[in-house]
């Protein structure tokens, strides 16, 4: 069956079924939120560059189509091209006529996560042209025919014995599981098709307005290769992804990379300013940069605004119980975790994607760490009671929170029902808990108990207690 066409709980099972991957993702993720964790404490200014981040995410939305508009006019002064995408379709059928027009065969890509929104690769491949993945994580879920589990560590689901045996595989090499071995693999194959590919995609990290620069952070010299080695250049960019100045940038980068990687700095910080220009040894002979929207300016007049602000670090993937413990594919969408459950069905509605917001315990883990202090829960929260207000909840839901509200605003209601529930479920609990609830409400009880409710509440504790603390 077609993974598309499963619900997130159907998704949800699938993926808790494939043990070893969950593994793999929990070891991962904990790592990086311990990597984070060691550089933040090394850097006390990290609080208040956020707290500056933030601002800046702001300013930048809140006047976009004019740092859009200057954004585009210095890309066009510095010898580049610009392209506006209304949509996924806009925007590749605007690279695969460029490849057709300059007889493209081969591209090889840096990772994007723009691309894999509007599944650029098989629209060139569709076209006949080869595409290959250059970051490794990319490389290796692309040989195995699998989407990005993670926005920043497309392959974190895979052991290093799955990795070699794809290897083994598909490069026709002898297998091993050793790290070393298996990045020289890697870069041994990558490295001849950099030299022969015509072009080169890549995303952007940040577009600054004032310069036309682009902005691209990678750990892995393959960013570097894609857009310098081959004569075509082509960065895709969500059109929310600027800042204003260098200055801005300069602010954004740190912030990024400590809450990415735990890094003080990724490896490698490309700014690229424009195509090759006359007695510059290297550098693509074009710069074409697709500025994409695919629903973003419909967004930024919601009520869910505030998630365009992301920068894509990971963080809140990482840190989130939910994301740990059902990985990437679960969400079924290329954006996953805490983000993807608001940026997704922001960006492609809800009537498709209403069961994602509520993927989330709302534990809040993932506003503590944002480098943007993005209110995650909140955003959840909104779409939920929008999935609601469209009827997407079901029906035992709707009923259940209807009548609840009516018993909650009635005080000696809400006493009563406390009384009898309290009543009921002590009788049917062992040892204070409950171990099978009916359905609707099994799905609780399939995993885990449920405890039975007090003998007395809060309420009558209270009321206890009260005459005591006065008379002393």
């Amino acid at each position: 069956m077609n993974k598309a066409n499963l619900t997130f709980y159907e998704r949800a099972s699938d993926a808790l079924a494939n043990p070893s991957s969950l593994q793999a993702i929990r070891v991962g993720a904990r790592k990086f939120v311990t990597h984070r964790a060691t550089a933040v404490a090394a850097f006390p200014e990290m609080d208040t560059l956020r707290d500056r981040a933030r601002l800046i995410r702001a300013h930048t939305l809140s006047s976009l189509d004019v740092f859009l508009a200057e954004f585009a006019d210095n890309v066009e002064a510095n010898g580049g091209c610009v392209f506006w995408a209304k949509n996924a379709t806009e925007a590749n059928d605007y690279v695969v006529k460029l490849a057709g027009a300059r007889e493209v065969r081969q591209v090889v890509k840096s990772k994007s996560m723009v691309t894999e929104e509007i599944e650029l690769n098989h629209a060139l491949e569709a076209a006949g042209v080869q595409v290959v993945e250059s970051d490794l994580g990319e490389f290796i879920i692309q040989l195995a025919g699998e989407k990005p589990s993670h926005i920043l560590a497309p392959a974190l689901h895979k052991t290093r014995a799955q990795v070699g045996q794809l290897f083994e595989k598909n490069l026709n090499t002898r297998y091993t599981d050793d790290l070393f071995a298996l990045n020289e693999i890697a870069r041994s194959h990558l490295r001849d098709i950099f030299l022969s590919a015509d072009m080169g995609i890549s995303g952007v990290n940040f577009g600054v307005s004032e310069s036309g620069t682009v902005s691209l952070v990678t750990n892995e010299g393959n960013g570097r290769f894609t857009t310098s080695v081959p004569r075509i250049h082509v960065a895709l960019m969500g059109m929310e992804r600027l800042v204003p100045t260098l200055a801005d940038l300069a602010i954004m980068l740190p912030v990024l990379e400590v809450s990415a990687t735990g890094q003080k700095l990724t490896v490698y910080n490309n700014l690229i300013t424009g195509p090759r220009r006359p007695g510059e040894p290297d550098g693509p002979e074009e710069l074409h940069v697709v500025i994409l929207d695919n629903g973003r300016s419909e967004i930024l007049a919601t009520e869910v605004a505030e998630i365009l602000y992301c920068i894509r670090c990971g963080a809140c993937l990482n840190v989130c119980p939910v994301y740990q413990s059902i990985g990437g594919h679960a969400y079924g969408s290329v954006y996953s975790g805490p983000v993807g459950s608001v940026l997704t069905p922001a960006l492609m509605g809800l009537d498709q994607w209403h069961q994602l917001p509520h993927a989330s315990t709302l534990c809040g883990a993932c506003k503590e760490i944002c480098p943007i202090r993005i209110d995650i829960p909140r955003l959840l929260l909104q779409l939920r009671n929008a999935g609601n207000r469209a009827y997407h909840s079901p029906a035992w839901l709707r009923t259940g929170m209807r009548t609840y509200r009516t018993i909650a605003q009635r005080p000696f209601l809400f006493r009563l029902g406390l009384r009898i529930g309290s009543v009921a479920t002590r009788l049917l609990a062992k040892q204070g808990w409950l171990k099978v609830i009916p359905s609707p409400l099994s799905g609780w009880t399939d995993h885990r108990a449920f405890p039975a409710l007090a003998k007395k509440s809060f309420r009558q504790l209270w009321a206890e207690r009260k005459p005591k603390e006065y008379a002393s």
